[in-house]
């Protein structure tokens, strides 16, 4: 890989007298690659070092690409012509008594500068005519303009480690120097400049021409996993012209000296980083294959569904029996909700058989192996039993936390789960979970974390008191020992920007937010709605995603709802939302969850590593506070 600069052909001093603001490279992690002064030639069109100028029409191009030995012409037609003119040259000076030279010309060709010019001249006029034809855009969401006029923090790539470079991020950050197109510029040919990373929010990162110095003028957002963002050195390598933005082009007179005097020491993009993105977005599961889903009408069983269309590995799944393919549900291929044909058989889940005896032509079954694995647990021992309180995540609305029972223990560590006083007769809209789920909790989580328990519809004796209900129901707690109380250190913080899934709509992907932490449960709030559209949702949730994950795949991002269109827009999603409530056969709670925004007060509850709600980021474990 090229990671270097001439410093021998040229001198490296330079005109300029602000030496003063080129400040030293900041130190970066050591992962990334290190610029090194080694000897290497960039290419730029002063008409040396990788670039030429055709001698008969004056067009700069790659000088490997000129015809002729010496590379002095752009095709064949201009060398006949320069040999042509030569001649008749030659001939006129002899007449005229004067000696003829071998760069006598006929022709005068003005100075690069003045060809420049022209173009540039040239380049406005097209512009200008662009935009008097140009249709006026749909005003669109930009996450630049969002993040920089609200001063917000994205949560970075590496808290999704089901994104593409999740795990392979290393250490881009600030500072990080790369090769992008430059667009002040008025030549007719696409050129690059060098520029640094001076924020990062997810994949996209705001850079800033190398040269500019404090001056933010022409800062511009892009997606850092897109086709033209290149590690330093691309250009000498593919023959790619490195010119200066025409704004600055007058500061200094010797750029490769500059650019050897600033980039020397620092950090560039690995080299085969454009190969890792695009290996990090192959995804396994393919259109046409066959998997075992949940029912969204009838959330106890699942049915089987094809792979329509896979985005950003979120599957389209239509359920077999649809006709029209109009019957459709939306996740992502990690999800839990997606199993393998067999698997309902296998651990005792009801199962809604399809009308269809046998295959369609050209569709096949997923293989077993690409779907996610959960953890093996030992239920020889102590287990869960039917009838055991615990508190779980509403799944007919998300951003509620339930007082909920154990109704059905099914194999390989799988529960179905019951929320109290909303469950359907049929237990139609029992629920699922692992007993790994991240989504049960043990009873007085939810007290001893300041969250508001729901309790079952119905319920007069409020406050709800866990220990009163016990007694009241002839119940037992599921014991803490049996829940999942691993934290990893996920990287989230309150505060931070990403784009999240509204699981009660699973195709939308909207602008969120994480307004909470406890331990690992993230409260998502969707930017521009009420709260109480909040869900509660893991840090390894595969339907959270980094800033600009929806343009690097291609998906539709749900923006933020405008001021003065909230409330018709909020009266409208209400009722999709209730529709689809009905649809799934359940009764979902109409009750506001108001969050106490506080933070744990220390000495009245503790942790097993004293961390706030706030920042709790490793591992930890549940204090449950007993009653008398």
């Amino acid at each position: 890989m090229f990671d270097g600069y001439d410093s021998c052909s040229e001198d490296t001093s330079s005109s300029s007298s602000s030496d003063e603001s080129e400040e030293e490279v900041a130190p970066l992690p050591s992962s990334l690659p290190i610029i090194k002064n080694n000897g290497q030639v960039y290419t730029y069109p002063d008409g040396k070092s990788g670039m030429a100028t055709c001698e008969m029409c004056g067009m700069v191009g790659v000088r490997d690409a000129f015809y002729s030995k010496t590379k002095r012409f752009c095709s064949v037609s201009c060398s006949r012509s320069y040999s042509s003119n030569s001649k008749k040259a030659s001939i006129l000076a002899r007449l005229q008594g004067k000696p003829p030279t071998k760069k006598a010309k006929v022709l005068q060709k003005q100075p690069l500068v003045a060809k420049l010019a022209a173009y540039a001249q040239y380049q406005a006029t097209l512009q200008n005519q662009a935009k008097t034809k140009a249709a006026v855009p749909v005003e669109g969401f930009s996450w630049g303009n969002y993040i920089n006029s609200n001063s917000f923090t994205a949560a970075p790539v590496t808290c999704f480690k089901h994104a593409p470079m999740g795990t392979c991020w290393g250490d881009i950050a600030e500072g990080v120097r790369v090769e992008v197109p430059n667009t002040d510029c008025s030549l007719p040919t696409k050129v690059f400049w060098i520029a640094g990373i001076v924020k990062l929010a997810g994949y996209n990162a705001l850079l800033r021409y190398e040269g500019f110095e404090n001056d933010s003028s022409l800062d511009f957002w892009c997606n850092i996993c897109g086709s033209d963002i290149h590690p330093v050195g691309w250009c000498a390598t593919s023959g790619k012209p490195l010119v200066p933005p025409r704004t600055i082009q007058h500061k200094y007179t010797n750029w490769k000296a500059f650019l050897v005097k600033r980039l020397t020491g620092a950090k560039t993009l690995p080299p085969d980083f454009s190969q890792k993105v695009s290996e990090s977005m192959q995804y396994p599961f393919k259109t046409s294959m066959r998997v075992e889903v949940v029912d969204k009408t009838h959330l106890c069983r699942t049915r089987v569904a094809v792979v329509e269309s896979v985005i950003g590995g979120r599957l389209r799944l239509v359920y077999e029996e649809s006709e029209d393919k109009s019957d459709d549900f939306w996740c992502h291929m990690y999800s839990p909700l997606i199993h393998h044909i067999g698997w309902s058989r296998s651990i005792g889940h009801r199962f809604k058989r399809s009308d269809i005896t046998k295959k369609q032509d050209g569709h096949f079954d997923a293989p077993q192996h690409l779907f996610m694995k959960v953890k093996e647990v030992d239920a020889a021992g102590e287990w869960f039993k039917e009838g055991m309180k615990l508190e779980a995540i509403d799944p007919l609305n998300l951003s509620a936390i339930c007082v909920a029972t154990i109704r059905k223990v099914l194999a390989d560590g799988y529960l179905m789960i019951g929320i109290d006083g909303s469950e359907a007769a049929d237990g139609s809209d029992w629920f699922c979970y692992h007993a790994t789920s991240p989504s049960i909790f043990p009873v007085g989580f939810c007290e001893i974390n300041m969250i508001e328990l729901t309790p079952p519809r119905g319920y007069a004796k409020l406050p709800f008191k866990w220990f009163d209900y016990l007694r009241e129901t002839d119940s037992i707690a599921a014991p803490v020992k049996l829940f999942n109380k691993e934290v990893p250190n996920h990287g989230f913080h309150v505060g931070m920007k990403l784009e999240a899934v509204d699981l009660m709509e699973p195709r939308l992907v909207c602008v969120a937010t994480v307004t909470r932490i406890i331990h690992r449960l993230l409260r998502i709030h969707f930017d521009g709605w009420e709260d109480e559209y909040d869900q509660w949702v893991d840090c390894e949730s595969p339907d959270l995603y980094p800033v600009g994950w929806c343009q690097l795949t291609g998906y539709q991002l749900q923006p933020p709802a405008p001021q003065s269109s909230r409330d018709s827009q909020s009266s409208s999603s209400k009722q999709k939302k209730k529709a689809k409530s009905q649809q799934y056969k359940g009764h979902k709670k109409m009750t506001s969850l108001q969050l106490k925004e506080e933070l744990l007060d220390g000495e009245e509850y503790s942790f097993l590593q004293g961390t706030s709600d706030q920042e709790s980021n490793g591992s930890a474990s549940y204090y449950i506070k007993q009653e008398p």
